[in-house]
């Protein structure tokens, strides 16, 4: 069977919680469907409103109104199945008929999928920078943020010690021989 992936439905704009709830109401009744749309998802943000008597409101708006993200495998059922949802105009791609998923660059980078990565260092231990503008760089690590994805390491740079944040998968544990 084919790996599902993520595409981009276009709705018309303000129902998108609508196509969305009407996707998941479709593979809630079909069975066959379960297999074959795995996740529905609209990219959201949260911001905090100040009004202008000082109170503050925190708000949730789409990142990208108008379009609702799927993660599916393509097939001519499940394509005709989003494709003719009440609110839905069709699939992103440069034709409507072939919708061409995202890249795992694109998921990424829309936040959909968060990337687990597992740290294999610890507080107190030597790393090394294999990657950016310190790469070679070596120090010890600080803090680890496994959520927001990021280390603070102090490295010694210039005779002087410098605390750095790296993400996780810039650095790479010293193996003590």
């Amino acid at each position: 069977m084919e790996e599902a992936k993520w595409y981009i439905a276009h709705t018309y704009s303000g129902y998108e919680n609508k196509v969305a709830s009407n996707i998941l109401t479709v593979v809630e009744n079909d069975k066959k469907l379960r297999d074959l749309i795995l996740e529905v998802a609209i990219p959201t943000e949260k911001y905090v409103e100040i009004k202008e008597d000082g109170t503050k409101k925190e708000t949730e708006r789409k990142l990208y109104p108008g379009y609702v993200l799927v993660k599916m495998v393509m097939n001519n059922h499940t394509w005709y199945i989003i494709r003719n949802l009440r609110g839905c105009t069709g699939f992103l791609g440069p034709n409507p008929n072939e919708p061409i998923p995202l890249t795992e660059e694109e998921v990424r980078e829309l936040g959909v999928e968060k990337c687990v990565i597992e740290a294999a260092y610890a507080v107190g231990d030597t790393v090394e920078v294999i990657d950016g503008p310190l790469e070679g760089f070596s120090g010890t690590v600080d803090m680890v943020d496994i959520e927001n994805n990021n280390v603070q390491v102090t490295i010694s740079m210039f005779g002087r010690e410098t605390s750095v944040e790296f993400e996780l998968d810039q650095l790479e544990k010293v193996s003590e021989e």
